[in-house]
C-alpha cells in the first residue's frame, strides 16, 4: 500500500482556471477501456485537439501511479491508453486506485466529481452510463446516473450508450432531477444513432443558451447535472438496421459467456465494433470529436 495523494492539476489547466478561461474535462475510461488499443492514444490527442478547436483548455482526468490528475501531459495519456494494469474506476473506486498507488481511467461519474473538486464545469464524453437491459432481474446500473444527481456538472455526450435500456434510463435521470437537454433537436441521441427513439423535454439551439442555463441553475440552488444530448448527424450514423442486428447478437453472446457487472459495457462495445468492420467505431470517434467541440464552445460562453 502507498499513501495517498493530493489532486494535481497539470499547470496549463491551473493557470485556464486561475485565469477565468474555458476548461474542458474529459473521461479517460474511453482510452483505456472503450476504444480499442493502443489506437486510442491517438483517439485521445484528436479529442483533446478537439476542444482546443472550440477555445478551450482540455483537461483529461485519470489516476496516474496512485495520484488523481486533472489533465494530462503525453507520457500520462500514453500510459492509459496503452498498459494493461489500468483499473476502470468509478468514483466507488477513486479511494482504493490512489491508496493502493495504481493507476485508474475514470468514468463520467468520477471524472465529473474530479472535475468538480478542480473548478471545472463541463465534461465532454462518447455516451453516458445508464440502466442495463434486463435490471429488473441484476438491478444493473451505471453508477453515472447517481452521481450525476448531486454534481453541478455540465456534460456533453450522445446520448446514452445505445447498448443499454434507453428508456429505463430516461425515467431515471428524471427521477433524480437531472436537466435533460437536446442539442439542435427534439430527439433524445441514441449515440451510434441520430435518434435513440425518444424525445427530450427540452430542447437548445445554441452554446450560449446552454451557458444561461448553467447561470440560472446556480441562481436556484439546483446542485445537479445538465446533461446535453448531441446527436450524430443522420448521414453519419450507423445503419439502424445493421445497428439493431449486431446489437441483439452481442447480447445473445453475453448473457451466453455470463459477462456480467462493468465488464458488460466495455464487452459489447468491442463487440459491435468489430461486427461492423469497424464502421461502429468510426461512428464513435466522430461523435466524441464532436461533443469535445460544443462542450468548449459552451465553457467558452460561460462569463
Amino acid at each position: 500500500m502507498s499513501e495517498a495523494q493530493e489532486i494535481r492539476v497539470d499547470a496549463e489547466v491551473a493557470d485556464a482556471l486561475a485565469a477565468g478561461h474555458p476548461v474542458v474535462a474529459l473521461e479517460s475510461a474511453i482510452i483505456a477501456h472503450g476504444l480499442p488499443r493502443p489506437k486510442s492514444l491517438s483517439f485521445a490527442r484528436e479529442f483533446e485537439e478537439e476542444v482546443r478547436a472550440g477555445g478551450a483548455v482540455p483537461a483529461t482526468i485519470a489516476v496516474i501511479d496512485g495520484v488523481p490528475h486533472i489533465g494530462l501531459r503525453d507520457t500520462a495519456l500514453e500510459q492509459i491508453a496503452v498498459s494493461d494494469d489500468v483499473h476502470k474506476a468509478s468514483v466507488r473506486d477513486l479511494a482504493v486506485v490512489c491508496a493502493r498507488g495504481a493507476t485508474g481511467a475514470t468514468t463520467v461519474a468520477a471524472t465529473a466529481h474530479l472535475a468538480a473538486l478542480a473548478g471545472i464545469g463541463v465534461v465532454a464524453t462518447g455516451g453516458l452510463g445508464g440502466v442495463h437491459r434486463g435490471a429488473r432481474e441484476t438491478w444493473d446500473e451505471s453508477a453515472d446516473l447517481a452521481w450525476l444527481a448531486r454534481t453541478q456538472i455540465v456534460v456533453v455526450c450522445a446520448g446514452v450508450k445505445s447498448i443499454l435500456d434507453v428508456g429505463a434510463t430516461l425515467e431515471r435521470l428524471e427521477t433524480a432531477s437531472v436537466t435533460l437537454l437536446g442539442y439542435q433537436s427534439d430527439r433524445f441521441a441514441g449515440f451510434y444513432l441520430a435518434d435513440s427513439g425518444f424525445p427530450v423535454p427540452w430542447r437548445v439551439e445554441s452554446p450560449q443558451e446552454i451557458a444561461r442555463i448553467m447561470r440560472a441553475r446556480s441562481l436556484i440552488g439546483h446542485h445537479g447535472a445538465i446533461v446535453v444530448a448531441n446527436p450524430v448527424p443522420a448521414d453519419e450514423q450507423l445503419d439502424p438496421e445493421q445497428h439493431d442486428r449486431v446489437l441483439a447478437r452481442a447480447l445473445e453472446v453475453a448473457e451466453a459467456a455470463n459477462v456480467v457487472g462493468k465488464e458488460i459495457t466495455p464487452f459489447l462495445l468491442e463487440f459491435v465494433h468489430r461486427e461492423t468492420g469497424g464502421t461502429s467505431l468510426q461512428v464513435n470517434v466522430r461523435l466524441v470529436r464532436r461533443n469535445a467541440h460544443l462542450a468548449a464552445q459552451v465553457a467558452a460562453a460561460v462569463p
